[in-house]
């Protein structure tokens, strides 16, 4: 399974985006305190909509407890420090829990934390004049190319709402 977690978030709105691609992709969400927001219908309502109800998410005091409660060896990091692209790691060949971490959007990852994982800290190749993409963006094309090298497995490819074949009708 794949997961994301976010250290620390402060935009409610990358939150909620965040929440929606999780319950797309079958992600599990992780969201480490403190939150810039309350975690209610009110700040996640217009980003998140109704898939709220539907994401599977758990919040965590702090780093260490979110650690303690998943340990893993298959932690990477989303930041601007990083040196590889998501495409230069082989999510196909883990067979175990798969965690993404992202941080919050003022500061990222503490550095202490990077500096523990310096082979599994990736970055979104951009311009050289560009500082980061959008958290929200950031999460959704790390956990695509993980699905996309797993083959999307138990995602449909057809629409199964409106009918795979209402282009035609």
């Amino acid at each position: 399974m794949i997961h994301v977690v976010l250290y620390e978030p402060e935009i409610p709105q990358n939150t909620g985006n965040i929440m929606r691609t999780c319950m797309a992709a079958g992600c599990e969400l992780h969201l480490i305190e403190p939150l810039g927001f309350r975690i209610d219908e009110k700040h996640l309502r217009r980003s998140a909509m109704d898939y709220i109800k539907e994401v599977e998410y758990h919040c965590y005091p702090n780093w260490d407890s979110f650690v303690k409660s998943h340990p893993s060896k298959h932690y990477y990091f989303m930041t601007r420090y990083g040196t590889k692209a998501p495409a230069e790691f082989d999510f196909a060949k883990i067979q175990e829990d798969i965690y993404f971490i992202l941080g919050k959007e003022s500061t990222g990852i503490p550095k202490a934390i990077l500096r523990e994982h310096l082979d599994h800290c990736m970055r979104l190749p951009m311009k050289a004049s560009a500082r980061s993409l959008n958290l929200a963006n950031c999460a959704a094309i790390i956990v695509y190319e993980a699905l996309r090298q797993l083959n999307y497995p138990d995602l449909s490819r057809v629409e199964v709402i409106k009918g795979e074949d209402w282009l035609n009708q």
